[in-house]
């Protein structure tokens, strides 16, 4: 257990030392400042006002940058050790690969969630300032769904950095993954297949599997129950879920997805050659 712990506290030094965790605490702390700044709180929007319109914003903005920031961020982890030689120089110290792997993800793992939760709390500091009323629950179980969200992207990225040696090829992949995701993020693109006549259980079931959209319908479901801001689709997705089940689903299913990635990502990074 100290080796795991050594070898997150390194990775999260190593994270420390680069540009790119900056950039990514910047550009999430900026968001929520910027959101401050502009007066997105005091206004009205289908309804959704304080708070709660701030949070709603940055449910959009986090959707399109979380999984592309982690994705190329954290591909490089493995594949970038093993091309630079600190994986040779890592593992002949008396670490296994057991704890170096796990490490890496754990280390990894502080770095991805660490800054976007910062920014939720610059919002909740803001909403304490300005004296509304803070929805407490729904914070909470927000910041559950950005726990998720950063787990399944970050074992998608360790899976592909273990199958994967050179760093551009997965950084490419990395792109190819969440162009694909994007392409289903919107709900209003289900109407094209509809089109086609499939079954309507079938396609929105399909729609449902994509983490991205699980994310976005959970999240909008804590500030719009009745999800009207995503239109007929609604019906369907309560009447087979309900409120409750959509939010456990939206929590547990990145997470379980997130940690089958993980797991064969472990699998692969053991039989494989390391060097």
């Amino acid at each position: 257990m100290k080796k795991l712990l050594l070898v997150a506290y390194l990775d999260v030094k190593e994270s420390l030392r680069s540009k790119w965790f900056y950039v990514y605490t910047l550009v999430f702390g900026g968001l929520m400042a910027m959101f401050f700044v502009t007066g997105i709180s005091n206004s009205v929007v289908m309804g959704f006002t304080g708070l709660s319109r701030m949070l709603l914003i940055f449910i959009q903005v986090t959707i399109i940058i979380l999984p592309i920031f982690i994705l190329i961020t954290t591909v490089k982890s493995i594949s970038g050790d093993r091309e630079s030689n600190i994986l040779e120089y890592m593992l002949s110290f008396p670490i296994s690969l057991k704890s170096y792997y796990w490490g890496k993800i754990l280390g990894r793992f502080f770095t991805v969630f660490v800054p976007v939760i910062f920014a939720l709390a610059l919002g909740v500091v803001f909403g304490l300032v300005k004296g509304g009323a803070l929805p407490w629950h729904i914070i909470l179980l927000y910041s559950a769904l950005l726990f998720s969200v950063c787990f399944i992207f970050l074992g998608i990225a360790f899976f592909i950095s273990t199958i994967v040696k050179s760093t551009d090829i997965a950084v490419g992949i990395s792109f190819i993954i969440w162009i694909t995701l994007l392409a289903f993020i919107d709900i209003a693109l289900i109407g094209l297949m509809l089109q086609q006549r499939f079954n309507d259980g079938l396609i929105i079931g399909i729609a449902m599997l994509n983490p991205v959209e699980v994310f976005r319908i959970g999240a909008i479901s804590l500030f719009d129950p009745q999800l009207s801001v995503i239109g007929p689709v609604a019906y369907y997705i309560l009447d087979t879920l309900g409120t409750k089940w959509l939010i456990v689903y939206s929590i547990f299913y990145p997470m379980v997805i997130g940690s089958i990635f993980a797991f064969l990502g472990y699998l692969a990074f053991k039989k494989k050659d390391l060097l």
